[in-house]
């Protein structure tokens, strides 16, 4: 599965109220580093599929959420469980280390 598109009207269905943990990376097409981190996340949503999930929100597109969130850097990626923020990155993030806290927040 790929990773799911978040906006600002589809982010309390889809992040909020979500059952299961939900990683969101905040991100711009224009953002080289962004580009970097896509292929991580790509395979972070195939590995924990059914699990968790992994959602994509366009700043440019989206600055309600962004805002929200007080998104000053990209890409950011904070990680949701329950409806609120328990862990947070500035800047391209390697695959074990958020891993590690998908894994915590599923037990």
């Amino acid at each position: 599965m790929s990773e799911v598109t978040v906006t600002d009207s589809t982010f309390d269905d889809l992040v909020i109220k979500a059952s299961s943990p939900v990683l969101v990376d905040f991100w711009a097409v224009w953002c080289g580093p962004c580009q970097i981190q896509n292929p991580i996340l790509e395979e972070l949503a195939r590995e924990y599929e059914g699990k968790a999930t992994i959602a994509k929100l366009n700043v440019d597109e989206n600055p309600a959420s962004a805002g929200k969130f007080s998104v000053m850097s990209i890409p950011t990626l904070i990680l949701f469980k329950g409806g609120q923020p328990v862990k947070q990155w500035i800047g391209v993030q390697g695959k074990d280390t958020l891993a590690a806290e998908i894994k915590k927040v599923l037990h």
